[in-house]
């Protein structure tokens, strides 16, 4: 946990990065979130959708956004937390998750960072933005 009273803007969160998205990476999640979709571990249905491979939940990046920010400050501290989904990440993708203070503010008698998110891969693609508002 980061020491609040050091956090300013511009301050980031020391990246989380995962392992590659492995086939049973996604069926232990599938299990875990209720989520058996097929397009997630059924090569068979991903390739009759025109897809080369099945693909990670969306959910589940946003898990490692999740684990980024309980890393950095106490579960209790978070305020608010949303995502947008930009893009897939394949099986055998190396996702990192990544956050920036962007403001800070006094709000309710707390002070309360507003922290920029994304996952992103190896290549550079991002596959999830977001924002989430902390209190310090």
């Amino acid at each position: 946990m980061t020491a609040t009273h050091a956090i300013e803007v511009g301050t980031e969160l020391p990246p989380l990065r995962i392992r590659p998205i492995s086939r049973t990476s996604l069926a232990l999640f599938a299990g875990a979130s209720g989520d058996h979709n097929p397009m997630h571990i059924d090569l068979d249905v991903a390739k009759s959708a025109g897809l080369d491979d099945v693909f990670a939940h969306g959910m589940l990046s946003m898990a490692y956004l999740g684990r980024l920010l309980t890393a950095w400050v106490p579960q209790q501290s978070i305020r608010s937390y949303s995502v947008r989904f930009a893009a897939i990440t394949p099986v055998h993708g190396k996702p990192t998750a990544t956050g920036r203070v962007v403001a800070i503010d006094q709000v309710a008698g707390e002070r309360r960072a507003t922290v920029e998110l994304a996952v992103s891969l190896s290549d550079g693609s991002v596959t999830l933005t977001g924002d989430a508002v902390v209190a310090l």
